[in-house]
């Protein structure tokens, strides 16, 4: 399944929308190069890309909260560190078993739909939070 940055996804910031862009497309990449059984290294290289940018981005929503003391940072910082810890987890059955259909699934349940709807729910919060001034 294609994932597409439409405007259901837009939070009105324009740098964390354009780094929920980049992941959406990372996990395109990933979820299209698992189909394909595409060689390890391109698998390889993607979900190394997908965990690096997931820390920096969050690190970005996160430095955003603080520098506006959204109230519900704690608990959005949770939902981050889970998340990491997901992607973790994704990346060692990779490394342990390669391009499965079941590592596929994996990315589509735990990756694509969680961050479909952190943005949705989560991100749209502190967005809107940080737009009104509370």
């Amino acid at each position: 399944m294609i994932y597409t940055f439409d405007k259901s996804l837009e939070t009105g910031n324009a740098a964390i929308d354009a780094q929920h862009k980049e992941l959406i497309n990372a996990v395109n990449n990933l979820l299209e190069a698992c189909a394909k059984g595409m060689g390890r290294a391109e698998i390889q290289s993607t979900v190394k890309f997908l965990a690096d940018y997931t820390v920096k981005h969050f690190a970005d929503e996160e430095k955003l909260q603080k520098q506006y003391n959204y109230p519900g940072y704690a608990a959005h910082k949770k939902l981050h560190d889970d998340f990491k810890t997901e992607v973790n987890a994704i990346i060692d059955d990779y490394v342990k078993d390669g391009a499965t259909v079941a590592l596929t699934f994996k990315i589509n349940t735990k990756v694509a739909a969680w961050l479909i709807n952190h943005i949705k729910g989560e991100d749209k919060k502190v967005a809107a939070f940080i737009k009104n001034g509370k």
